[in-house]
C-alpha cells in the first residue's frame, strides 16, 4: 500500500515525487512508455531557470530523479494499462503488477504528433522539433519550416519568424483549419512563405543534421526540394489520458480538467503536466504543476488519515 502513485516521469511527475518523499510519503513513480517524458528527446534547454549556459534534457530529467531518489522516491519501469479509482485505495495496473494506493497523481505527459517520416524520431533536437518556444532561440539567421494548418502552425510560424531568416510554412491542403485572424496574422508576416498543398516526403540530414526537407506536391505528385536548417512540427499534441477516459472529467481532445489547483472530478486523484496543460506545455509550468499536485495531496493524505 502507497501513499501516493505518481503516473509520468517528466518535469512534473518528478517534481511531484521531489515534494511527496520530502513529506515523507514515499512515493511510487510509475514511469510509463517515455521514460523522463519529452525534455528526454530535447538536447539543450536553454530557458529553465537556474542554468545560464543552459543545460541538456536528458541531464535535467536524470538531476531531477536522483533529487527525487535521495529523499525517497520509489520508481518503477512499465506503462499504466488500466485503473481503478472508484473506490480508495486506488488500483493501478501496469503490465502484470497491481499497485493499491491511497492518493494518485497523473503527470502521465503528453506526446507531440509527428510525421511519420523515417528517422524522424532520431532527428529531434538535430534540426527537428516540435516546441518553437523551446528551440526556436537556435535557429537564429536560419531558414526553416513549419509543418501544419491550424492555429498552433501559424503562431509558431509567427513566434519563429522572430529568430528565423525564412519561415515556409508546409500545409498538406490549400485550406486551413486555423481561424481567420491567425492566418491573416501569418500572411501579413513578411518572413512567412506559405508552401501549399505539399506533403513532406522525406527530411534531409546527410550527416545527423537536417539540411532541407523533400516536398511532394498533394495533387500531382510533383516534388520539389527546400534548403533549410529546421523543421517544426505543429500538427498538434496527444494527452497520454487514454485509461482515464470515463474516469476523469476530461475535454474533448482528451486533456484531464482541473477544478482547482490540481484537483479532479475524482477525491483523492491529482494532475499536474502536460497531460492537463494544452496551452503552455513548458518545463517549468510542468514543474510547479507538479509542486501543487503533490501539496495537495498530501494536504489530502492528512485530511483522510483516518
Amino acid at each position: 500500500m502507497y501513499n501516493v502513485v505518481i503516473i509520468g516521469s517528466g518535469c512534473a511527475g518528478l517534481t511531484a515525487a521531489i515534494y511527496a518523499a520530502r513529506a515523507s510519503l514515499k512515493p511510487l513513480v510509475l514511469e510509463g512508455h517515455e521514460p523522463g517524458g519529452q525534455l528526454s528527446l530535447t538536447t539543450h534547454v536553454e530557458n529553465f531557470p537556474g542554468f545560464p549556459e543552459g543545460i541538456l534534457g536528458p541531464e535535467l530529467i536524470e538531476n531531477m530523479r536522483k533529487q527525487a531518489q535521495k529523499f525517497g522516491t520509489e520508481f518503477k519501469a512499465g506503462s499504466v494499462t488500466e485503473v481503478d479509482i472508484s473506490r480508495r485505495p486506488f488500483k493501478i495496473t501496469a503490465g502484470k503488477e497491481v499497485y493499491e494506493t491511497r492518493s494518485l497523481i497523473v503527470a502521465a505527459g503528453a506526446s507531440a504528433r509527428l510525421l511519420g517520416l523515417q528517422g524522424e524520431k532520431e532527428l529531434i533536437g538535430h534540426g527537428v522539433s516540435t516546441c518553437a518556444t523551446c528551440d526556436g532561440y537556435f535557429f537564429r539567421g536560419k531558414p526553416i519550416a513549419v509543418v501544419g494548418g491550424g492555429d498552433s502552425a501559424m503562431e509558431e510560424a509567427n513566434f519563429l519568424s522572430r529568430y528565423a531568416s525564412r519561415v515556409f510554412l508546409v500545409h498538406r491542403r490549400d485550406e486551413f483549419r486555423a481561424s481567420k485572424i491567425m492566418i491573416d496574422r501569418a500572411r501579413a508576416n513578411e518572413k512567412v512563405e506559405f508552401v501549399t498543398p505539399y506533403l513532406v516526403d522525406e527530411i534531409l540530414a546527410p550527416e545527423g543534421h537536417v539540411t532541407g526537407v523533400r516536398l511532394r506536391h498533394a495533387q500531382n505528385n510533383e516534388t520539389r526540394q527546400i534548403e533549410l536548417h529546421g523543421v517544426f512540427v505543429a500538427i498538434g499534441h496527444d494527452p497520454n489520458s487514454t485509461v482515464f477516459r470515463g474516469k476523469i472529467e476530461m475535454d474533448q481532445n482528451g486533456y484531464l480538467i482541473a477544478r482547482h489547483g490540481s484537483l479532479t472530478s475524482v477525491p483523492g486523484v491529482f494532475i499536474a503536466g502536460d497531460v492537463q496543460d494544452h496551452r503552455y506545455r513548458q518545463a517549468v509550468t510542468a514543474a510547479g504543476s507538479g509542486c501543487m499536485a503533490a501539496i495537495d495531496a498530501e494536504k489530502f493524505l492528512e485530511e483522510h488519515k483516518d
